[in-house]
């Protein structure tokens, strides 16, 4: 097999990112999308409870804490577990692009190990936009933000309307959200990939 997939490849035609003029300031926090999304919700116990700092750019930062229940092999963070706080940091990105969007494809590589009680600090930045497909990269790092790589991905996030949660979620949640008298946490609900 040979290098990257082509489909993480932008097209000729494709632009660089522009940060909406409403995307939150350079180091705010963007904080969660959903209380119950498992990336970045303080309501999962064993969640990650990522949390996001816009960058400079169309860029984020990100960290969370490897805790025991994040575990594969004995005292080292599960792969998967990885995979999803590269796939939240890079849907965070989508929040200074201000659209909807959600993963298409994402392609990780795994570096090296990452024990439990590791802060893994990530970084993304958009780096192109097709039409509805928007292209990112994603590090994330051991030892502080200048240490080893321990994981990277490219991905593919889709842009979309909110009626794709509506259609595709579960009722009960979906009338919840919808239910919200707060319009500015309603419509949060909505702005990361499921």
């Amino acid at each position: 097999m040979s290098g990257r997939n082509t489909a993480l490849t932008p097209p000729d035609d494709a632009v660089a990112p522009v940060r909406h003029p409403e995307a939150p300031a350079p180091g705010e926090l963007l904080g969660s999308h959903y209380g119950h999304c498992f990336g970045c919700g303080g309501g999962q116990p064993h969640g990650l409870h990522l949390e996001a700092r816009a960058g400079e750019g169309v860029s984020v930062t990100a960290e969370f804490t490897v805790r025991p229940a994040h575990q594969g092999a004995p005292g080292l963070a599960h792969g998967g577990v990885l995979a999803t706080a590269l796939d939240e940091t890079l849907g965070s990105l989508n929040w200074l692009l201000r659209v909807i969007a959600v993963t298409g494809r994402l392609e990780t590589d795994f570096v090296r190990p990452v024990p439990v009680g590791t802060v893994l600090h990530l970084q993304a930045e958009v780096t192109a936009v097709a039409g509805r497909k928007i292209y990112s990269t994603a590090v994330g790092r051991t030892g502080g933000p200048d240490g080893p790589v321990a994981v990277r991905a490219d991905a593919l996030f889709i842009e979309v309307k909110v009626d794709h949660f509506i259609d595709n979620g579960r009722p009960e949640e979906i009338r919840a959200v919808m239910a919200d008298p707060d319009q500015v946490r309603r419509a949060r609900a909505f702005e990361v990939n499921p």
